[in-house]
């Protein structure tokens, strides 16, 4: 029962968009997942409410500081991964979060290698880590990266990352009309109409390789029913 948290103090890292791909991801697979949208925008709430029901995905609002570790506790029979949407600015629910957190993702665009937000959040990290010996696993996913940006030109900005000991996922989330329309149409990339979203596929695919490296940092044993459920869809094949 993971938590995985996505924290960037600075706005406009991108970081909703991929709460909401890996959830959906994860739910698509058979994973139960609870996310607790912190962020006082409520956009994860707000797709929430025009998806409807969402299989294997819950949606919990209004966090706070308080709450938090009580929304944990009392969902962890239900639930196989939490997932943790903070605000995008300086707020007392970072430190809360971070600390209940197995796994922090620190959203930041892949032009902006120096951007204050995620620097705040490692740097948190780190202090946590020389302080008071709690060592938090964590890394940078690189978003809104522009589909033309080349392979060579994302492994120099993960290198100079990894010159700063700073982990980075190798899955970049590419920017895509897709990722920006689920938020005004609900549902999810899998129930998307091709016809009418350029690009789909490699959306899909992108969400599908960021949801994976993610599993393998954090595994989890899929649910007896999940299991089931998978087996008796691949008899009836």
């Amino acid at each position: 029962m993971p938590v995985i948290t996505f924290a960037n103090t600075k706005g406009g890292a991108g970081k909703t968009t991929a709460v909401l791909l890996l959830a959906t991801e994860l739910a698509r697979k058979g994973y139960r997942v609870t996310i607790l949208d912190a962020d006082p925008q409520h956009w994860i709430s707000r797709w929430h409410e025009i998806s409807g029901n969402v299989k294997n995905v819950s949606v919990i609002d209004f966090v706070t500081s308080a709450s938090l570790p009580l929304h944990i506790s009392e969902n962890k029979a239900n639930t196989d991964y939490f997932i943790i949407d903070l605000p995008g600015a300086r707020n007392p629910l970072l430190a809360t979060a971070v600390g209940l957190s197995d796994h922090v993702l620190i959203p930041i665009q892949g032009c902006a290698m120096d951007a204050r937000g995620g620097a705040q959040v490692l740097e948190l990290l780190q202090y946590l880590d020389e302080k008071a010996g709690i060592k938090i696993g964590h890394s940078v996913v690189l978003t809104r990266v522009n589909s033309m940006v080349t392979t060579r030109a994302l492994q120099l900005v993960k290198a100079l990352l990894n010159e700063r000991h700073v982990p980075v996922l190798d899955t970049a989330i590419i920017e895509r009309s897709a990722f920006r329309d689920i938020f005004d149409c609900g549902g999810t990339l899998a129930t998307m109409d091709a016809t009418r979203v350029s690009n789909l596929e490699k959306a899909r695919e992108n969400a599908l390789c960021f949801a994976e490296e993610m599993m393998r940092k954090l595994p989890v044993k899929l649910p007896v029913a999940a299991r089931l459920s998978g087996l008796l869809m691949r008899d009836a094949a």
